[in-house]
């Protein structure tokens, strides 16, 4: 089975690295990037441009949101979806849309004042549990990550998720095993949020990670990989599914 993983705002492969080595007992996991899209649907028409005619399909915050607009153009084409840590509505209208525009915003001057290292270390306070941020190699890899992108592609990534269509009317449709999961502790992408999203998808199973915020991959990865592997491993009409390794 083939399985694209999609990464969240200026995040890369390293978001998805802890997970392989258990994944891909299940997958053939590729990794897409969006170059320099300025829009979602941009981003969901270079991930189907370099895809496999038919795949599993996993997105992280703004992947995830990917995934969705992927979902609306090609249907078909994906056997199953898990969404993590992420979210499926427009920028709300007045004060609460106002006042993400401006966060987001913030630290972009921040970024183009100061770097991207420097607008990482403000940004990831709230996006990990509070426990973790003492931990260096989390905190460090997520870091290197983040500045590995220019202020450029956080301009343009921020473009995208402001302007982000409504993909209430996409959640009803999709068809296929699909998980749905977020950290306990997520600030930016509340379990309330994720409940509302599988409860909008016929079938979809929900699973939130203990001591866990927004970046689940990276902070709970073995958790995430065992929920995702019985994500895989759960039949679908037509589809064959790669058995466990022998021990």
């Amino acid at each position: 089975m083939n399985l694209l993983l999609l990464p969240g705002l200026l995040c890369d492969a390293a978001v998805w690295a802890p997970l392989l080595p258990h994944v891909e007992q299940a997958a053939e996991c590729r990794i897409p990037t969006y170059h320099n899209a300025t829009s979602l649907g941009a981003m969901a028409d270079r991930v189907l441009a370099n895809a496999p005619a038919t795949f599993a399909l996993a997105g992280h915050s703004m992947g995830g949101r990917v995934a969705l607009e992927i979902v609306r153009r090609a249907p078909e084409r994906v056997l199953r979806l898990a969404l993590l840590d992420t979210g499926f509505g427009a920028r709300p209208e007045g004060p609460i849309g106002e006042d993400e525009k401006a966060r987001r915003l913030a630290l972009l001057a921040l970024a183009r004042a100061k770097g991207m290292r420097v607008m990482a270390r403000e940004w990831v306070r709230p996006m990990v549990h509070p426990d973790r941020l003492g931990d260096a190699t989390l905190i460090d890899a997520i870091l290197d990550m983040f500045e590995r992108r220019t202020a450029i592609d956080f301009a343009g990534q921020i473009e995208a998720l402001l302007a982000r269509p409504d993909a209430t009317g996409v959640l009803a449709s999709i068809e296929g095993p699909t998980l749905v999961l977020c950290g306990r502790e997520d600030g930016w992408s509340t379990p309330a949020q994720h409940e509302e999203i599988a409860a909008r998808i016929p079938g979809a199973q929900l699973v939130v990670i203990g001591h866990c915020g927004h970046m689940a991959p990276m902070e709970r990865p073995r958790e995430v990989a065992n929920a995702m592997l019985a994500w895989l491993r759960t039949p679908s009409h037509g589809e064959t599914v790669r058995p466990p390794l022998s021990a």
